[in-house]
């Protein structure tokens, strides 16, 4: 198997009904180490952004506290795609509403990235914030609308021609 020379981030928020530590909480974190070592091993995972508790729950990268922030990089959609939804994590997936709001704008967000490179916290922010504010794109997209590393850089091409035309 040839490596490809994108892989794809992935982010996700959520905002918790309570504190980590509430008991309204407990069903969700007493899973949470189970559904990392299951996203660690899983075919096609490259990385996922952790505290050296193993998770990321504690890292608070907006101002709301009860945001969740989960941060991940995979070989490919297929295999990010096949973790989310045909594994344990469905389960969570299924019952998210016990301890997560309904969220109104964007929650996730997909982009290609150059193998080996680890985008930003803030780089990961502002994907999210650019898909909320504009819709998919080869910038940023989602499950929805997935765009192949290719469709990517021919928008990328087209825009630097479009640019060199003027």
């Amino acid at each position: 198997m040839t490596m490809s020379r994108y892989q794809l981030a992935q982010v996700n928020i959520g905002r918790m009904r309570a504190p980590l530590e509430d008991r309204v909480m407990a069903g969700f974190v007493a899973r949470l180490d189970e559904i990392n070592a299951l996203a660690d091993n899983s075919p096609g995972f490259v990385w996922r952004l952790q505290t050296e508790a193993g998770n990321a729950t504690y890292l608070r990268p907006y101002d709301d506290d009860r945001i969740l922030f989960n941060f991940s990089i995979w070989e490919t959609i297929e295999a990010l795609r096949t973790y989310v939804y045909k594994t344990a994590h469905a389960e969570l997936l299924r019952n998210r509403h016990e301890w997560f709001e309904k969220f109104s704008g964007a929650y996730l967000v997909l982009w290609w990235i150059p193998a080996g490179y680890v985008p930003s916290i803030e780089e990961a922010k502002e994907r999210l914030a650019h898909l909320e504010a504009h819709g998919p794109s080869p910038f940023a997209f989602d499950f929805k609308n997935v765009l192949q590393p290719h469709d990517v850089v021919a928008a990328v091409h087209e825009q630097h021609f479009a640019r060199d035309r003027r």
